[in-house]
């Protein structure tokens, strides 16, 4: 069923004998009041904007050739927004209005180089609108920057879109520049990202947030918190985003007194806490060890995400509370309104670990893949290799070891050559640091580690062979060393 503007309006350019103002109505009987003549009927392009079905749209598109219309260029180009941009449209129509007409305008191009799914697909475009002549604006470089940064490798396209920006003047345009900031965050080019951050000289609120975002994804957590300092200090008053970037950087960094402060903000000017900040906020304080605050605005939300639910279980676990966070990963099964991912099971395998519950954490490892479908990755396998290994079961972490789908990093044979260490078993230790070697030959301080075994076990000889080897080839540890954040 048509909606009654389209269905008058549509009866009026089909009609062939009503000539008058209000031969485009519906007719009604003589007792309704006609509209006055000035009344006109809504315009094709209106109905194009406001059409709520794809079926609406191909009929509006009809009108507008059978009429001519589809020869006016603004008319054209608002039906074919909305075929290419409305949630029912329609690309491979919008596309064949594109190439039907003789010769797009920028509004045109730009329109289908942000409607394209593939980012490959809206950087052709543009190379193909330039070999036409058509002169990119200000709104076309957002759209292909924002597909560029969709890309598996996206630094060199960013660079290449970044001199065509230089070339037409739009250096300092803030949206353009934000986008390239995006770009080069996603990239992790942060020195060209500060660059095109610290060129412009009046800067948006979104800019700040693009480049304070693009730290704390990065993991340079103090100069995203620096960089929000100088923000409050201009003016600005952060949005949701930029909240919640500085909140993870707090989280990160330990700046739990400039996380509280954040919070106090938010209470004070009414932020709404919706799942995002919601989980930034539980985020920041698990991982600061403010497990009560924690779980009090966990227990607040009213709704919660995987994410809420991972940041809450990893800060029990990451902390020693393992049977709250065992009891909050049942909470989240009982629930069945969040589903786990490989995160959750980490929690839930770490939290294992510090209780040395072996036989629970092979239950949760077995019933990744059984019950959810999820492959256990690297770090799965750590977790099991430190449970059963701290748990004394060295040959059964080996064997696991043996049959990861990857080779083994130092990370977890190092894991396993610590238990080796605490348990006492040379031979175990042994195997571990000749796998160790062959991923890392200048990796001394396995020699070190094995040469200590050796000692505690009381195996002299083997103690000095083995430092006799370490001298002869002028082997050395690397000094340790560690910071206090003050």
């Amino acid at each position: 069923m048509l909606p009654l503007k389209l269905q008058s309006f549509l009866k009026h350019y089909t009609a062939t004998t009503a000539t008058t103002t209000t031969s485009w109505l519906p007719k009604t009987s003589s007792t309704l009041a006609f509209p006055s003549q000035n009344h006109k009927p809504p315009t094709l392009t209106f109905l194009a904007d406001n059409s709520t079905t794809i079926q609406h749209l191909k009929q509006v598109h009809a009108q507008m050739i059978i009429s001519s219309h589809i020869n006016d260029e603004f008319a054209a180009s608002r039906l074919f927004s909305s075929f290419a941009l409305s949630p029912f449209g329609n690309l491979t129509h919008a596309t064949k209005i594109f190439s039907s007409i003789h010769k797009p305008n920028s509004f045109m191009w730009n329109t289908l180089i942000r409607a394209q799914q593939q980012p490959h697909k809206s950087l052709s475009l543009y190379i193909s609108m330039r070999r036409l002549g058509v002169l990119p604006g200000k709104h076309t470089f957002p759209f292909l920057l924002k597909a560029c940064s969709s890309l598996s490798n996206p630094l060199l396209p960013c660079k290449q879109v970044h001199s065509h920006v230089v070339k037409f003047g739009l250096c300092f345009d803030c949206h353009v520049a934000n986008g390239l900031v995006r770009g080069y965050c996603v990239s992790g080019d942060l020195v060209d990202a500060r660059y095109v951050f610290d060129e412009i000289p009046m800067k948006s609120l979104s800019l700040w947030t693009s480049m304070i975002c693009g730290y704390a994804q990065n993991f340079c957590y103090n100069e995203a918190l620096e960089l929000f300092e100088g923000m409050i200090v201009e003016g600005f008053e952060p949005n949701g985003a930029t909240l919640a970037s500085v909140l993870s950087a707090c989280a990160r960094s330990g700046c739990l007194e400039l996380g509280e402060r954040i919070h106090e903000f938010m209470r004070v000017k009414g932020v709404e806490v919706g799942v995002i900040l919601g989980t930034a906020l539980v985020y920041m304080y698990a991982k600061n060890g403010v497990i009560l605050t924690a779980r009090k605005l966990f227990d607040e939300m009213p709704e919660r995400n995987v994410v809420t639910w991972n940041a809450m279980i990893c800060g029990l676990a990451s902390h020693g509370y393992v049977d709250d966070a065992l009891s909050l990963f049942e909470s989240m099964k009982k629930e069945g309104i969040v589903v786990p991912n490989g995160v959750t099971f980490v929690g839930v395998l770490n939290a294992c670990c510090h209780a040395g519950l072996i036989d629970v954490g092979r239950e949760v490892f077995c019933t990744m893949k059984v019950v959810y479908g999820i492959e256990p990755k690297i770090e799965h396998y750590g977790c099991m290799v430190d449970l059963l290994g701290r748990g004394g079961k060295l040959l059964e972490a080996e064997e696991m070891i043996k049959r990861m789908p990857w080779k083994p990093d130092v990370v977890i044979l190092g894991s396993l050559l610590a238990a080796s260490k605490n348990n006492g078993n040379t031979e175990v230790a042994e195997r571990v640091v000749k796998e160790i070697l062959n991923l890392e030959p200048h990796n001394h301080g396995v020699h070190v580690a094995l040469s200590n075994m050796y000692a505690e076990a009381g195996l002299w000889q083997e103690v000095s062979r083995l430092r006799k080897m370490m001298k002869e080839e002028k082997l050395k540890k690397d000094p340790a060393w560690s910071l206090v954040a003050t």
